[in-house]
């Protein structure tokens, strides 16, 4: 029956997103693990979830699925996610994504509603950004946790074991005034480990040579779709001839340093297509052979990154690296990167015919961006 299992005590995140959703909800993450005093599991999918948040401060458990749109019974990893959720039991869970995909698995888990605080019905506040609208999210609990009289479930889940009990909770209904405290922190940190630190250490001499690195990050998972890399619904495309002049003033600016494309396996050829542009030396194309743990190391290790709104700017703002980011129709005081090291962030923004749109951004303003960047300091790339 459901909710007959145990109340589970940890704080559970629903989200399942592109990369940069899954770096931005580390900040819900965190505050959560502050708030409960334990680790917060998590639901998720796609095959970088799992990479990125394994291991992060305040991550439990990673439950992931290959898709949520799948009929059940012929999905093995819903199955074996909604068999944990169940033994897991019901408690305070955060549903953090914008359509009702993953509703089911809480369904078949047996997670009641008055346990779940669901994302849609708290919307941004004016000018909020994303990171900023998780950390509030954290501070509103579910209905279990906040209305009598309790279920014995709910009270289980309120009494504090193993150090895992709410700091306060706060009711759904709760004023916007009640987070005025909230309002200036936010963005998102993400920990490099020892492990990520010595392979990249280890791969770095296979692909580079031992000099400072600048990062480009020209593609995005619409650019690499066949056919929408030209058309008006890939808002984050920007002519190959305008990265080609960007990675010649980089190259005139930076003679000694390596400048290394990034990008997922899909990226490699465009990369190729940029590199064979622009025409200089020291130019790395690494789209081949950068997994989600290696590419964190070494936006981690770079100087600088020039990039178009991506995860990867998302994760580059959450391991301090400074960057210049080209934006589209996307709200910039809603996803411009922010991290909560501080790192320097030129975000430009351009206008065709009165409406948003990167190709309304000229190679010059980057260029003018990226000589304003407060970079890292000069290091070499790995240990000679």
């Amino acid at each position: 029956m459901p909710g007959s299992a145990a109340s589970s005590k940890r704080p559970l995140v629903v989200r399942c997103g592109a990369f940069g959703d899954m770096v931005l909800i580390t900040a819900l993450i965190h505050e959560l693990a502050q708030q409960f005093g334990c680790e917060v599991d998590v639901v998720t999918s796609g095959p970088w979830s799992a990479p990125l948040l394994r291991g992060q401060p305040g991550v439990g458990e990673i439950l992931s699925v290959r898709s949520r749109k799948a009929p059940y019974w012929l999905s093995v990893d819903q199955q074996r996610v909604v068999r944990r959720l169940r033994a897991r039991g019901p408690g305070p869970t955060w549903y953090c994504d914008g359509n009702d995909a993953a509703r089911p698995l809480l369904t078949r888990a047996g997670v009641p509603d008055r346990f779940i605080v669901e994302v849609k019905d708290h919307p941004l506040l004016p000018g909020e950004h994303a990171t900023q609208q998780w950390r509030r999210l954290a501070h509103i609990m579910p209905p279990a946790l906040t209305t009598a009289p309790e279920s014995a479930s709910a009270a289980a889940v309120r009494a504090p074991a193993s150090g895992c009990a709410p700091a306060f909770a706060s009711g759904p209904a709760a004023g916007l005034a009640d987070f005025a405290a909230l309002a200036a922190p936010g963005g998102c940190c993400l920990e490099v480990s020892d492990a990520q630190r010595d392979d990249l250490e280890r791969w770095l001499p296979t692909r580079l040579p031992s000099a400072p690195l600048i990062a480009i990050q020209a593609g995005n998972k619409r650019t690499m779709r066949r056919g929408l890399r030209r058309l008006a619904v890939n808002h984050k495309y920007w002519p190959n001839e305008r990265w080609a002049l960007v990675l010649r003033h980089l190259r005139a600016r930076h003679p000694g340093h390596a400048i290394v494309l990034l990008g997922a396996v899909p990226e490699y050829g465009l990369n190729e297509e940029l590199a064979a542009l622009a025409g200089i030396a020291r130019l790395y194309n690494v789209a081949d052979d950068l997994p989600v743990t290696r590419l964190i190391a070494l936006l981690a290790r770079a100087e600088g990154l020039v990039t178009v709104d991506s995860g990867p700017a998302h994760a580059a703002a959450a391991v301090g690296c400074p960057q210049v980011v080209l934006f589209g129709n996307a709200s910039t005081s809603l996803y411009r990167p922010w991290g909560t090291s501080g790192a320097d962030v030129k975000v430009l923004t351009g206008r065709i015919d009165g409406e948003p749109s990167m190709l309304g951004i000229g190679p010059g303003e980057v260029a003018a961006a990226w000589d304003a960047l407060r970079l890292r300091p000069t290091r070499a790339s790995y240990p000679e």
